[in-house]
């Protein structure tokens, strides 16, 4: 299976100075195309200390001068990687369009009150699922997570206020790269990459 792209012509004088506008840019163009299902889901790559990689979709939920963030539950697997080897690479696969956006950084905690006021934001039923839901660990049966959630549906009835749990929250990833891929005809794509220098931000162009 072979597919040709065909796409506009990506420079660097079409560049903005930084990349998270850069990203911004693309996002919103994605965001408002309606041609990708959920434009803010990503890959998410973690490793183990002896690097033993592993990799999972995951929403992203803010973005802003600071980096990338997403939430999971920190005893997870992918919480517990990041505690112990806090490197990270972000993949977007935004295909209808042929473009990517790889990043590459560390990932840390987010506060605590960062992550209880997005919890409120949440949809009642997204947030009894944090509860139900001890993410990675094993479970005997698909009835046992709904029994758990129904458990805790009755003990918080909707329009009831719901803590957040303590080991669930937020990482906030600062990045390190961020590689813009635009896909062209005949594999001849661009890779412009911003690469951090102190302050600042260098502009590399990979080959395809």
């Amino acid at each position: 299976m072979r597919e040709q792209y065909r796409s506009e012509g990506f420079t660097e004088d079409t560049l903005a100075a930084d990349p998270m506008q850069q990203f911004a840019h693309w996002f919103r163009q994605i965001a408002a195309g309606g041609m990708v299902y959920e434009p803010n889901a990503m890959v998410v790559s973690t490793a183990t200390p002896d690097g033993r990689p592993s990799s999972r979709t995951v929403l992203l939920k803010k973005y802003d001068a600071r980096g990338f963030v997403f939430f999971t539950n920190y005893a997870s697997r992918k919480g517990r990687e990041l505690d112990a080897n806090p490197y990270v690479s972000l993949l977007f696969p935004w295909h209808p369009l042929a473009r990517q956006v790889i990043v590459t950084g560390t990932a840390a905690r987010i506060a605590r009150e960062e992550t209880v006021a997005y919890f409120r934001t949440r949809p009642h039923g997204s947030q009894l699922g944090a509860w139900a839901s001890e993410q990675s660990s094993l479970i005997g049966s698909r009835q046992e997570l709904i029994d758990r959630y129904e458990e805790l549906a009755a003990r918080y009835p909707e329009g009831e206020r719901i803590p957040a749990p303590p080991e669930w929250g937020g990482f906030r990833v600062v990045p390190e790269t961020i590689e813009f891929w635009q896909g062209h005809e005949n594999r001849l794509h661009d890779r412009l990459r911003y690469v951090r220098e102190g302050d600042g931000w260098r502009v590399e162009r990979l080959s395809p």
